[in-house]
């Protein structure tokens, strides 16, 4: 136990010589993993020192402040003169925190000064040394009544695991072992503690974030996010969104700390086009030639539906009507399989559904106007209208577009480092198989159809690597009214490639971006900055 737990025992042992009643404070690490393997902090304990004022022993607080003043100029720091002279006056005190979170150097030179009425106190903190990269993943520590706790994102899912609360465990784990009982029982019960080390890649982690700032800074958007996720594993290499937070700050908008990738959900629009389309080449009701008769509106239940400018196209195929995002397509699709074989497969996608990610307060999606069974409700649930579902809840049912026609369960932890020595990897979770694989190929080439075409007049596309890509425009609704805005819009872009063997899925969101109507406008550009970084950063070859 001595040299096992050393540091720890080191510490309560000092914490009692100086202060009776002091705790230390102790927690796993969270990592972020490097695409050469190596682990990044993310999390992290920090040590440093409280600096503590004896106002009984106190003879002269000006000299005192004077002396201890000048130590922290010289270290870059300011020791706070009317909060020390109110605390000096506290004579019948004999314990005041005057300085906090001070660092080695300048402790020592005050344990230089042998102030009888000057102590320095170790103590321990919960550190972030990536800011507020990854904030919404990481979470942050918070006080839940008296304990202080994993309140967001893996700190909260993963608390019981960071915690150190568990040493009587730990202490039964090595008497077990020199009592000669079963390993295995042994590990069982120390088993909950230990570091955790997640699927986000730093500097691809770092790269979204500046893409976001940027493209917010554009558009003076009310929100902005995206995801970055490997569609074969699961994976999630990135996952941001502003309003940001500085975990390791005081928080001063609590409004900034839910993650709205998960815990919020919207009307996505077009991009669900491409979910609708690949569950009708799967039932067998259209292929990429089947053609109907497009004349711009149509009215159901009394209520007219139109493409996004109102005009017909005449007889289209069903690639045009992913290539022009028409409404009236998607609607002929959907009435092509009718409207059971339609809710199955978008239950099927997991729309309506939690993904089963380990982030804690996940939301799920509505889909209670399939319930129903009115023509005009499954029409606009088929273009992305009328039905709300998170970012991620559409990440993952889009991924099976991409990977063969699977359903994946994201994660954003790929290992469990227990303090046991034991490691633990997360494995990929196939959740169900929605497509025929045949299908996944055949909806995959038409999105790089659109690519290749239409996405910005054609000028997307790139020569030597296939990509395939959908934009997405949804009308906002007023809470109040309970009406659309005619000028209020969500934006979404999602796209993934290699296309012919998809490595990276990439899903982009901005809320109410000012001045500009249509998702091509405003991620187009983003999504393309990003893809060209991660071909480049990972140095994946091209594929045609």
């Amino acid at each position: 136990m001595q040299v096992v737990k050393n540091s720890y025992y080191l510490d309560q042992a000092d914490r009692q010589y100086t202060r009776p009643t002091g705790g230390s404070f102790d927690r796993g690490d969270i990592y972020f993993s490097a695409k050469d393997g190596n682990l990044v902090s993310a999390a992290t304990v920090k040590q440093g020192y409280i600096i503590a004022l004896n106002p009984k022993l106190t003879t002269s607080a000006s000299t005192t402040y004077s002396q201890l003043a000048s130590l922290f100029t010289e270290a870059g720091l300011e020791l706070e003169q009317t909060d020390f002279f109110a605390k000096a006056a506290k004579t019948n005190d004999p314990y005041e925190v005057i300085a906090s979170r001070v660092g080695q150097t300048l402790v020592d030179k005050i344990v230089g000064l042998k102030l009888k009425n000057i102590s320095a106190v170790k103590e321990r903190w919960r550190y972030y040394p990536a800011g507020t990269r990854a904030a919404h993943a990481i979470g942050l520590m918070g006080y839940q009544g008296d304990d202080y706790t994993g309140r967001y994102g893996l700190e909260s899912s993963y608390d019981s695991l960071l915690s150190r609360n568990n040493d009587e465990s730990f202490a039964n784990f090595f008497v077990e072992i020199f009592r000669g009982l079963n390993l295995s029982s042994a590990t069982s019960s120390v088993a909950i503690e230990g570091d955790i080390v997640t699927t986000i890649e730093p500097t691809v982690q770092n790269y979204l974030e500046k893409v976001l700032i940027k493209t917010n800074d554009l558009y003076q958007a009310e929100m902005i996010g995206g995801i970055i996720m490997a569609p074969a594993t699961g994976e999630i290499i990135a996952l941001g969104a502003l309003p940001n937070f500085n975990p390791g700050e005081k928080q001063t908008d609590l409004s900034a700390l839910a993650n709205p990738l998960v815990e919020n959900v919207y009307e996505m629009g077009s991009i669900v086009k491409a979910l609708t389309m690949a569950a009708g080449l799967d039932a067998g009701a259209v292929t990429a030639s089947t053609t109907y008769n497009d004349t711009g509106c149509l009215t159901l239940n009394k209520k007219e539906i139109c493409n996004y400018d109102g005009k017909a196209r005449g007889v289209v195929s069903m690639q045009e009507v992913l290539n022009q995002s028409l409404n009236l397509g998607v609607t002929f699709v959907e009435t092509k399989m009718g409207k059971t074989a339609f809710k199955r497969y978008f239950l099927a996608f997991g729309l309506g559904a939690k993904t089963g990610i380990d982030l804690a307060n996940e939301a799920t999606g509505l889909l209670g106007t399939l319930n129903n069974n009115q023509d005009i409700e499954f029409a606009t649930a088929s273009f992305g209208q009328g039905i709300s579902v998170s970012p991620l809840e559409i990440t993952r049912a889009l991924a099976s577009l991409a990977n063969g026609g699977k359903l994946i369960r994201p994660h954003l932890v790929k290992e469990k480092i227990y303090k046991t020595g034991l490691r633990s990897k997360v494995e990929t979770e196939v959740q169900a198989q929605v497509l025929k694989p045949t299908t996944s190929q055949e909806i995959t080439r038409m999105l790089v159809s659109v690519v290749d075409n239409k996405l910005a007049n054609g000028k997307a596309k790139m020569e030597h690597m296939s990509i395939a890509a959908k934009t997405g425009t949804a009308q906002m609704v007023d809470p109040t009214t309970k009406k659309y805005y005619p000028d209020r819009y969500l934006h979404s872009f999602f796209g993934y490639f290699p296309a012919s063997r998809p490595q990276y899925l990439i899903f982009l969101f901005i809320k109410y971006p000012k001045n500009v109507q249509y998702a091509s406008e405003t991620l187009t550009d983003p999504f393309m900055d990003l893809t060209k970084f991660l071909l480049n950063y990972y140095s994946v070859p091209p594929d045609r």
